[in-house]
Parts: structure tokens; sequence; C-alpha cells
């Protein structure tokens, strides 16, 4: 058959899977770095780390070795079989954990991880009803697609029996307010599990959330969240299933989100950040729930679990994660970029939040009030086209009556001048896509 010509439309042969969301207008031809290279020869900036994957940046010379190394010598197993680098990163994660989080499952992407960490929960606790966040994300695959509230629930049949969505604690549009009108989410939380537990019909499983809602908005949960939805959790023997397939691995500034409130959850999920771009996803949960789990019987056998050359590249994030002290540098480019970003909303009338942690960081334009109603959709839209003109991929995230909320995660290993250089795109944008509009 003949290839195609270079001037054929790109997605000729493509199924669109992104909803009514459209591929990028430039076929990409490499990235190195904080920059992705177009076939054109142009650099765009990328402040999505690839899927809000690629935490050491794109080819970055550890896992280009790793991967070169690791694939002449051992890249696939049957699923039976352990090798020494599936061994030494379920070793490895453990010691990056608090007790009692020691045993690992290592398969491909979150919504896996989600989906086998869920099938835990059930036969573990011999219940299948499960609590989610009403915006959540966790994947599309049965399961995770159940519990994914955010987008993608539509035209597809019934859901599974017994999922529930739990209010978001959204400090920024509060739904229950104190007498000073901030966000009360003591009596939303309370009145959230009211309502579950009238829906309930006796069988609670688990709670599956993320400390930080990613595509619900970058959403942080207030202090003292967590622990509260903890104790929701143990006074009905459900498991609490943290899905940190976008905050764990020091993102965040922390090595796990969820260390910020001091709240260890039953089940951990990784993905993402744990591969830093390649397909690598893990649960990680305590040697008792791994116990009566496999009395009972667990099974989640599939082609690619315990592969060897993504637990290769496994073990070297970590080790670069170590070595180069990531965590703090997070820390230090996440307040350098909060601050380039607060200083964006004080110039620009359209920003109407800055918030996140480390380098999670979501930006929420108010386009209705300077454009009318809608002006944020269009804003939204305007700001991302013009900052791909400019040179910078940025994500923006539509949620029915709330606009558009960029979600900014650059790379770990982004520069000073990158973080400046990016913010410095951002505004021109936010200032050309106001004035055009």
């Amino acid at each position: 058959m003949p290839s195609e010509t270079a001037g054929a439309a790109p997605e000729r042969h493509l199924i669109r899977y992104s909803g009514h969301a459209p591929f990028t207008s430039e076929i990409i031809a490499r990235a190195a770095g904080t920059s992705v290279f177009t076939e054109s020869g142009r650099e765009l900036l990328d402040f999505t780390s690839g899927q809000m994957s690629a935490i050491l940046g794109h080819s970055h010379p550890a896992i280009v070795a790793t991967v070169r190394e690791q694939v002449a010598l051992l890249d696939h197993l049957h699923s039976g079989m352990l090798s020494r680098p599936v061994v030494d990163l379920t070793r490895r994660l453990a010691e990056t954990l608090p007790d009692p989080l020691e045993k690992v499952l290592l398969l491909t992407t979150g919504a896996e991880a989600n989906e086998a960490a869920v099938r835990m929960a059930k036969l573990v606790t011999g219940r299948h009803e499960v609590v989610s966040f009403a915006r959540s994300w966790h994947g599309m695959t049965q399961a995770a697609a159940n519990a994914t509230y955010s987008a993608g629930r539509k035209g597809y049949g019934p859901a599974a029996p017994g999922n529930f969505a739990l209010p978001v604690p959204d400090r920024f549009h509060p739904d229950f307010v104190d007498a000073e009108g901030a966000l009360d989410w003591r009596r939303q939380l309370d009145l959230g599990f009211d309502l579950i537990d009238a829906q309930s019909v006796g069988s609670l499983a688990a709670c599956l959330v993320e400390p930080i809602l990613s595509s619900g908005g970058v959403i942080e949960l207030p202090p003292g969240y967590l622990a509260a939805l903890a104790r929701k959790c143990r006074e009905r023997d459900m498991l609490l299933i943290l899905d940190e397939a976008q905050t764990g691995l020091c993102r965040t500034g922390d090595w796990y989100a969820f260390e910020h409130e001091g709240v260890v959850p039953d089940i951990l999920t990784l993905s993402k950040t744990l591969g830093a771009g390649l397909p690598l996803a893990a649960v990680v949960t305590s040697p008792e729930i791994e116990q009566r789990a496999h009395e009972r019987g667990f099974l989640f056998f599939t082609t690619h679990v315990s592969d060897p050359l993504p637990a290769a590249v496994g073990n070297t994030v970590l080790e670069v994660l170590v070595r180069d002290r990531l965590d703090e540098r997070a820390r230090e480019l996440g307040s350098a970029l909060r601050g380039h970003l607060d200083a964006l909303a004080a110039r620009h009338d359209a920003v109407g939040d800055v918030r996140g942690r480390g380098l999670l960081l979501g930006m929420e334009l108010a386009g209705d009030q300077v454009l009318g109603a809608g002006g944020a959709d269009r804003l939204g839209a305007a700001v991302t086209r013009r900052c791909f003109e400019l040179g910078l991929h940025m994500n923006i995230v539509q949620l029915p009556g709330m606009g558009g909320i960029f979600r900014i995660a650059p790379p770990l290993t982004a520069s000073d001048n990158e973080i400046a250089h990016g913010a410095a795109i951002l505004d021109q944008a936010l200032t050309d896509a106001v004035k055009d509009l």
C-alpha cells in the first residue's frame, strides 16, 4: 500500500478519542527536556509534561540509557515470571512509603491500577459500592469509568450499580458556606455521606479519590479534609484508595501528596509519574490487605503485569528523583511558578483564581465576568490557541458552568528560565486573546 503523502490530513485514519477536543494542529517530530518540536521545526515549551507524566522531561539521558540497555536484555516475560527489575522496583517503592504500604503490583496505566485496586477492595471487603468525587477522573476502563464523573458518562448505557458521587470541596466555588461566606467543607462532607448512606444497600467497599483533583479543576483538598474523609471510611469499614497518578513522586513538593496531611491510605495507586512518560503503574497496599486478597483468590492477570522493561525505567526514575532531590526542586520551581501566576492574576481581570501545590498548579479564567455569558469557554480556547502560536503547550480543563482552568504541570527538571519564559508567553497570550475577543 502506498504511504500517506505529506499533504494528507493527519487524522484521516485516526479514530477521534478526545470527545470534541481536536488534535493539535501540527505533527510532533521529537522532544527533549522541557520542549517538543514539530515537523516544521517549531519548538514548544511543554507545560503539561506530555500527558502529565514526563516529570523528568522528555528523553532524559538516564531513561534513554536504561531503555537501550534493558530492551536488549529483557523486555517482556510470561506474566507469572519475575525479573530483577520488578523485584527491585517493588522494594524501592515500598522504601519510599510509610508503613504499612509495602506490597506492590506493577501494571501499565492509571485506569488499570484503579481497576485492580477497586477489584481488590471489593474482594477483601465482600462488598461492591464505591464512592468518588463528583468531578473525578480515574480512567476509562469499567470500574475506573464508573468512578469517573467529570466526563464520559453519557451515551454508553447503564453504569454499574453502587457508584456514588461525593461533592467536591471547591473553595473558589463553595456550595456550602459558613457565616463568613467560606466553604463549610465539614457540613458538605457530612451531608454527602448522609446521602450516600441513604442510597447504599449496606455494601460500601471503598472510597476512591485524588488528594488533589487534577482533571476536576486542580482542586486541593482543604486542610483536614482528607483525615475527615478517612474517618468516614473507617466508620463504615470502607477502604480508602488514593489515586496519585498525577500527584505522586515529588510533583507536589512531597514524595506523595497524602503526606501533606499525614493520612495513609489503605490502597495507593500510582501511574503517570512512575514511568515518567512510559507506561508503568502500581498498586500498593498493606500486607494484611494483600493476604486477605490472596486468601480469597485475587486475580488480576494481564499481559503486561510485572514487565521488566517498564520496571527498569521505574527504578531509574526513583534513582533520579532521589539523586537530584527533585522533591525540593518541585517546591522551589512551584513557588517561582506560583509567583508568576499570581502576578498574572493581579494584571489580568480575566484570571479568577490561582491554586495548587508544587508543580501541579491551576489557573482559572473568569471570562464570563469580562466577556459575558460563555466568555470563559471562548477565552480559554483563545488563550490556549495563542499560547500554541507563541511556543507554549498548555492544557485547559473545560467543566460545565466553570469556564476554563489551565492545568499547569511542567517537568520537575525545568529550568528557572523556562518557567519564567512560559509565564511570559501566557501573559502575552492573555493580553492578545482578551483584545481579540
